[in-house]
């Protein structure tokens, strides 16, 4: 299935993609840090825009992506046709691309728009919009696919309910959180996929809480089991960075649903429509809490109720 794009009309048109991609597999945030770069794609210019629109741009039909297209096409039309006038005059297109596939082709096009890209982790984002002049990138905002740093140490504070000692593996497409985590006191390690990934890991030995973070050069489908045997034996418990990720075999995570990630894009994208103002991106806002139980307790971690009442979330949707 080609390219879509979704306006404020409810219209799909059809683009070119060569491949199928999915926001939302197995392990869907490690398949996100390792597709940034799978797409080949050409230059694609928009159709003549009547006034002012937004369209949502995706790379394949699955179930999932129209359950993201639907919702956030229902959230944004009633903000479009409020401001309708008043963007007019800018002639801006306003996109929201859903997965990285999406992201890179129209990071490859050449319009007069600007861009909230979703279902994409922070490393993926940042590369992308690497390769863009600054002016070019600084027309592009993103809701990151993978939980807030801080959220999930927060959660690691209500499941051990005592000073623990937690250590980050970054590569470097992570290495932007460093400053971040080591103000958290995370005891931070840099490796690349030149390192072998046991050496990082012993290296961490003696402490409680591996939080794993999205980046393909440290975590990727096929280390992953290893990383998780290697600290379930050393009674560390391995904070994800999604549900998924929790169901293999991780701790716990914050997660974000697709309600609470398009309620977070269709509030920037109101405030860029009533400020013209474009916000830098930005981790989830609102999340739950999935915790695997039978990890707990083979940690001898307790869990209360309120780590799996932790959550954040999305404010009700006005009828």
């Amino acid at each position: 299935m080609g390219s879509r794009l979704r306006g404020n009309d409810g219209a799909c048109v059809g683009t070119s993609s060569p491949r199928r991609q999915g926001p939302n597999v197995a392990l869907a945030a490690l398949m996100l840090t390792t597709s940034a770069h799978a797409f080949s794609t050409r230059d694609i210019k928009p159709e003549p825009v009547q006034g002012y629109r937004f369209q949502v741009v995706t790379t394949d039909d699955s179930a999932i992506t129209r359950r993201i297209v639907d919702d956030i096409t229902r959230r944004l039309v009633p903000v479009f046709a409020v401001f309708r006038t008043e963007l007019a005059q800018h002639r801006r297109m306003l996109y929201v691309t859903v997965g990285p596939a999406a992201l890179r082709e129209v990071a490859q096009r050449r319009c007069d728009c600007v861009v909230v890209s979703t279902f994409t982790s922070s490393q993926v984002v940042r590369s992308i919009l690497g390769t863009l002049p600054p002016a070019r990138a600084a027309t592009f905002t993103a809701v990151y696919a993978e939980p807030a740093p801080v959220d999930q140490l927060r959660l690691v504070a209500l499941l051990y309910r005592r000073p623990v000692r937690v250590a980050a593996i970054l590569g470097p497409d992570t290495a932007f959180l460093k400053p971040l985590l080591e103000g958290e006191h995370v005891n931070v390690l840099e490796g690349d996929s030149d390192e072998g990934i046991n050496r990082l890991l012993g290296q961490i030995a003696q402490t409680d809480v591996l939080l794993a973070l999205p980046d393909s050069a440290v975590y990727n489908t096929e280390n992953f089991r290893n990383i998780l045997l290697s600290a379930y034996r050393k009674k560390q418990g391995v904070i994800g960075f999604s549900a998924d990720m929790v169901k293999a075999g991780a701790l716990a995570t914050t997660y974000s649903e697709v309600e609470d990630i398009n309620s977070q894009v269709a509030e920037i994208v109101a405030s860029y429509v009533a400020g013209g103002e474009l916000p830098p991106p930005q981790f989830p806002r609102y999340f739950h809490t999935i915790v695997n139980e039978g990890v707990a307790r083979s940690l001898d971690v307790e869990v209360p109720d309120n780590v799996r009442n932790f959550a954040r979330p999305a404010p009700a949707r006005q009828p």
